[in-house]
């Protein structure tokens, strides 16, 4: 676990944007990240102390787990797979998320996954790009489709191969740069009974072939360290205390993100702990496993966009400091806000006061949505 902060740069400007958006507090009252930037968060519902207190009773003490001989803990999940892998880098792949493609194949067994709008047209459809850290043990995955400039910046925070199948020229100049790896329409076509552009996946073998073709390296770059410390996880086996993160817990059973084509909302499984996907007004079951797509963590950040031309083509400006965010798990929300320095660099997420989170171990989804529409954010 770490305590990492952020700079007192930053939080200095933080303060002084809270000077020109007329917020006064007095020398002696301690001011918060939280405190110094606009937002609408909306309030929890209230709770008996007395059932807080009973369900607080009946959690068993939680110790950290050994990790297994042969294993160690994963930097995208926080939890154990084979130290066979360890320095491998990770891959990311740009799945279609129209209803024409479903059902998606192989995206419960991705360790993280982001959505994000594809386009400003077809009513602001998402795609989704999905990192695996084993994809050795890949057997279909996809379908496959292009890409856009932020998958490409937010690929590059993991030192992983994106995956996908071509894109506007606009993805030109990031792909220029040497650090960004890209594999780009040379999978598998799969005869399924649909379109063309609905045909394309990774099989058994795809990844090899393109690895040995390309002379990249499975390994991670020399210039990154040998594992992408992303995000702040619990020691396995412990659970994050929300409570000590943030005096504003939101009840979080049901979220509803404000993505019109497909509708996406997550369900909270208490049995499993589990946030459960569902778009089209129905739950996301992958077509090889017939598992939920679900979650341990939802991360979802708040973020505007530029729009480069009339096709709805566009980019997030996800390098960013102290933008508006939520963490969500095991039922409970909090707000939180995040920044990306640069290109290259992770985002990180951080508490009112500064402080980066703890996350729970375990799977994570990651959105970016339209600061236009954030206020359209729905938890509870």
């Amino acid at each position: 676990m770490r305590a990492k902060r952020i700079c007192s740069g930053l939080l200095a400007g933080l303060m002084a944007a809270m000077v020109l958006c007329g917020c006064e507090k007095e020398e002696e009252e301690p001011v918060s990240l939280w405190e110094a930037i606009p937002q609408e968060t909306p309030e929890a519902p209230a709770q008996p102390e007395e059932t807080v207190a009973q369900e607080e009773e009946q959690e068993p003490e939680l110790v950290p787990l050994e990790v297994p001989d042969g294993m160690y803990i994963s930097e995208l999940t926080g939890e154990p797979v084979s130290e066979s892998i360890r320095d491998q880098r990770p891959i990311a792949v740009m799945i279609d998320n129209d209803a024409r493609a479903l059902p998606h194949y192989g995206t419960a067994d991705a360790d993280v996954v982001y959505e994000m709008m594809n386009s400003t047209a077809n009513n602001r459809i998402t795609r989704l790009m999905a990192l695996y850290k084993d994809w050795g043990s890949i057997e279909q995955v996809g379908s496959i489709r292009s890409t856009r400039p932020t998958n490409i910046l937010l690929c590059s925070e993991w030192d992983a191969v994106l995956c996908h199948d071509g894109g506007p020229y606009y993805n030109d100049s990031y792909f220029n740069n040497v650090y960004n790896k890209h594999f780009s329409g040379t999978f598998s076509r799969v005869k399924n009974g649909k379109d063309w552009e609905f045909t394309e996946y990774i099989v058994s073998g795809d990844l090899d072939k393109n690895f040995s073709s390309s002379g990249y390296s499975k390994e991670y770059d020399a210039d990154k360290p040998e594992r992408i410390d992303h995000f702040n996880f619990v020691e396995y086996g412990l659970e994050a205390d929300l409570e000590a993160m943030s005096d504003s817990i939101l009840t979080a059973n049901t979220i509803t993100l404000p993505f019109q084509h497909n509708g996406s909302r997550f369900e909270y499984n208490p049995e499993t702990k589990l946030y459960e996907y569902y778009e089209y007004d129905g739950r996301h079951e992958d077509a090889v496993t017939g598992e939920p797509l679900a979650f341990t963590n939802l991360l979802i950040q708040s973020c505007d966009f530029h729009q480069y031309d009339e096709n709805g083509y566009l980019i997030y400006n996800c390098i960013a400091a102290t933008q508006l965010g939520y963490y969500v798990t095991r039922g409970k929300a909090i707000p939180i806000v995040w920044t990306k320095p640069g290109e290259k660099d992770p985002t990180r997420y951080y508490t009112a006061m500064a402080e980066e989170i703890e996350m729970n171990t375990g799977k994570t989804y990651i959105t970016l949505v339209p600061s236009d529409s954030w206020s359209d954010v729905s938890i509870y």
